[in-house]
């Protein structure tokens, strides 16, 4: 699977169990980014995907159970560690701020070390630029 998770400066994710933030012109890049693929999320991320409606959209709470090799992943409350010898990539999306947090990415470490493969910019609509990493493990 392929996980793309949306982080700030220090990794945060999630703040009282909310998002930090959002940016449609990112879904839009998203949706461009695996419109050839599946595209898995559980119901709290697919409220964010609702007006950019696609076929390759799966919406289900145990997506991570069900994803299979080359199908992307959007996670934002989910803990990923179970499922770190399935992960064949990671694509981080940086806010480029620092919001409050308390709930973290942290790339799974058993047996894997991740590395930088690249990195670009991409126009937000409520955020001027966000920062794409893209990182494997081979």
């Amino acid at each position: 699977m392929i996980v793309i998770v949306c982080v700030d400066d220090n990794n945060g994710m999630l703040f009282h169990n909310r998002r930090q933030s959002r940016d449609v012109l990112l879904y839009e890049h998203i949706l461009q980014l695996t419109q050839d693929k599946k595209l898995l999320m559980n119901e709290y991320s697919a409220k964010q995907f609702l007006k950019q409606e696609s076929e390759n959209i799966v919406v289900r709470n145990d997506f991570l159970d069900v994803a299979e090799e080359n199908d992307y992943c959007f996670v934002e409350n989910e803990d990923i560690s179970q499922k770190q010898y399935d992960i064949q990539k990671i694509i981080l999306y940086r806010w480029n701020r620092v919001y409050p947090a308390d709930y973290y990415f942290q790339f799974p470490n058993k047996g894997k070390e991740w590395k930088l493969q690249h990195t670009r910019e991409i126009k937000g609509n409520s955020h001027d630029v966000i920062t794409e990493e893209v990182y494997t493990n081979e």
